[in-house]
């Protein structure tokens, strides 16, 4: 989940940036010592989940959650217990009373919704998405850095995937819906259930396979043929 941190007091950010480092399904995207500067980013980036101090310069965290007409999900972290009620009334994820210890964040935290998470908006991922030169593939305990140009077909391999590439192969511990959720559609589609391709290594197509790359050969399944054939006429 991307997040931000809205708090004007350095300690309390320090501990929030050391939490969410430490539990691993995070990603901080901006620190912001006032609402106002939030806004701002706000306006051209998005994120899934707010961590929003109450008593704040220029403008309250309450207040500026109720300017907000389709705000991400919000977690209050204030030293004042005295806005719970009125908090709850703006449907916040829950309201961390401070001092939090861990395991109390880490319990706040796993009250969002996982499969209503707001995401980037559609634009933004493509764009990321288009932009993406380089990924990192997760084998074993090293994490792998190669491009995706060079990336010619994935294959599922049982708990794993296979990457190949031009020059060589790698094992991942990702799952085949990993890659196909993380790379760019326009440029890789999955022609069977069990591999995924680079549609710009495309020599030919024969019948239900695909040739890449000279003598490599891919099958297209039934159920995929139709939607792989119409995105590559587009």
């Amino acid at each position: 989940m991307n997040c931000i941190i809205i708090e004007d007091q350095p300690p309390a950010q320090r501990i929030l940036k050391k939490f969410i480092e430490d539990i691993g399904t995070l990603h901080l995207k901006g620190v912001f010592s006032d609402a106002i500067q939030a806004m701002e980013f706000l306006k051209t980036e998005s994120v899934d989940l707010m961590f929003l101090d109450i008593h704040l310069p220029k403008i309250s965290g309450i207040d500026f959650l109720k300017t907000m007409p389709n705000p991400p999900y919000v977690i209050l972290t204030t030293a004042f217990s005295d806005y719970a009620l009125e908090s709850y009334e703006l449907d916040v994820v829950d309201y961390l009373l401070k001092p939090f210890s861990f395991q109390r964040f880490v319990k706040a935290v796993s009250k969002v919704p996982a499969n209503s998470i707001v995401n980037q908006t559609q634009e933004t991922l493509s764009h990321n998405q288009e932009n993406r030169k380089e990924i990192f593939i997760k084998s074993g305990y090293e994490h792998i850095k190669i491009a995706v140009k060079d990336i010619i077909y994935i294959k599922s391999d049982a708990d794993y995937t296979e990457i190949i590439t031009s020059e060589k192969k790698y094992l991942s511990s990702e799952p085949l819906r990993f890659w196909e959720e993380n790379l760019n559609r326009q440029h890789f589609f999955r022609t069977h259930k069990s591999f995924i391709i680079n549609t710009s290594k495309i020599e030919k197509i024969i019948g239900n396979l695909v040739y890449l790359n000279g003598s490599i050969k891919v099958p297209i399944g039934r159920a995929f043929k139709e939607g792989f054939m119409k995105s590559l006429l587009q």
